[in-house]
């Protein structure tokens, strides 16, 4: 991969990448919901039960990322990688570290291309990602739970198993385009949905409520006027860890007129994207419990050199654990979809923060917003989520630091 350093991170080389991942991925749908476009236009952000009536009409569209193959947005970024290897670096094969979705990507990715695969697991990984990374054909190696820890077996299974090339899981210029290629088809799809409608009789978006509102206000003064929220996407909120596919995403609807925003959990420091924009330098080291487990490692430094441009990611906000697990109940109980809690977050943001809520008051106008929430992954279990919504045994050790929400013992992330 020695020449994915020079590769330009622009749309065109999302698009290429795109055209690359094609017949190896699913095209996930997107869906909408009335309910939770009529809770994001009304709801009280504080409590989540007080209707509070917003000038914008916030109309909502959700890219299904948990439907992509391994469950999760991680498939596109592995194929991408995969894609870009030469004959001799795929015979001596590939190796990771993760404890969750990018494992199972790496591993499904690799068997599809015939190549073998070594994925680095602390002992702590819930089983149920363990068992589907083996199931995927890749050979386990189990390390500590810290970064230095994982790095170290990493380098002793490179040594022992001939030198497999290290597709890290998103601090690498193709795994973030391979990401990126989702907003290429959140964007043509919207359009495509919001053009089928002009053609039709139901008016389930909005669309022509708000051209006749723009007409009357055109008529009344005495000229032409066009606003946003008909044509297509005005927004994409995206979730954040390591900052692969909110990067992705950033360079994929760069020059677009699409604003992108990022969404992270605030549990015991998780916001570092947040906290990094803020005080202008990348947050190295993170050390949290969030139920939304996909997004406690900080922000990698090639994703951080894109995202940290205003002109391709407009910001960033956090929300609190109780309004990621409200999002995600409001998703399984009205829309019937199960995504796991990192998944849920973008949701919280454009539902619950009210930063956020008061921006698009003050941008959408009358005209209101399209706005595109990413569903990242559905990765979870049964059990993970009884244990989410039920008392717990370890709720006290949880508040404290010590465990998380699947009894594992808490670990450092640093940013390699």
């Amino acid at each position: 991969m020695a020449d994915a350093a020079n590769r330009p991170l622009t749309r065109a080389s999302v698009l290429e990448a795109h055209e690359r991942i094609k017949p190896y991925i699913h095209l996930t749908p997107v869906v909408t919901s009335q309910t939770l476009s009529d809770l994001a236009s009304t709801l009280h952000p504080a409590t989540a039960t007080v209707p509070h009536p917003s000038s914008p009409r916030i109309t909502l569209f959700f890219k299904c990322e948990n439907y992509q193959k391994i469950g999760a947005f991680k498939a596109r970024g592995a194929f991408h990688a995969l894609s870009r290897l030469t004959a001799g670096e795929l015979e001596a094969g590939v190796i990771t570290h993760s404890s969750g979705n990018h494992a199972q990507a790496l591993a499904l990715a690799a068997r599809t291309r015939g190549v073998p695969a070594h994925i680095v697991m602390p002992r702590i990984s819930t089983p149920s990602k363990i068992a589907a990374t083996r199931g995927y054909g890749a050979h386990v190696h189990f390390s500590g739970s810290t970064a230095p820890e994982r790095e170290a077996c990493v380098a002793r299974v490179r040594a022992e198993e001939g030198g497999p090339v290290l597709v890290p899981p998103y601090d690498h210029p193709d795994v973030l385009l391979g990401q990126g290629t989702m907003a290429i088809e959140f964007e043509q799809q919207v359009k495509e949905m919001l053009a089928a409608e002009r053609e039709s009789s139901i008016d389930g978006f909005g669309w022509r409520s708000r051209q006749a509102q723009r007409a009357q206000r055109a008529q009344r003064a005495g000229g032409s006027e066009r606003g946003a929220g008909s044509e297509g996407l005005d927004a994409v909120v995206a979730p954040c860890g390591g900052g692969g596919m909110l990067s992705g995403i950033a360079t994929a609807l760069a020059g677009t007129g699409i604003a992108v925003f990022g969404a992270e959990p605030q549990f015991e420091g998780a916001d570092d994207l947040c906290r990094g924009l803020k005080e202008g330098k990348r947050v190295e080291s993170v050390k949290t419990l969030t139920i939304a487990d996909g997004l406690r490692t900080p922000v990698g430094k090639i994703p951080w050199s894109i995202i940290s441009d205003k002109s391709k990611v407009r910001g960033a906000y956090s929300v609190t654990e109780e309004e990621i697990k409200a999002a995600m109940r409001l998703v399984f109980e009205r829309m019937k979809v199960v995504v796991e809690p990192s998944g849920a977050v973008a949701l919280a943001v454009v539902l619950f923060n009210e930063d956020f809520r008061q921006l698009v008051e003050r941008e959408a106008g009358d005209d209101g917003w399209n706005i595109g929430v990413i569903f990242s992954g559905g990765n979870t279990t049964m059990e993970a989520i009884a244990k989410l919504y039920e008392p717990s045994e370890n709720i006290g050790e949880r508040a404290e630091g010590k465990v998380g929400i699947d009894g594992e013992k808490v670990a450092e992330n640093v940013a390699g």
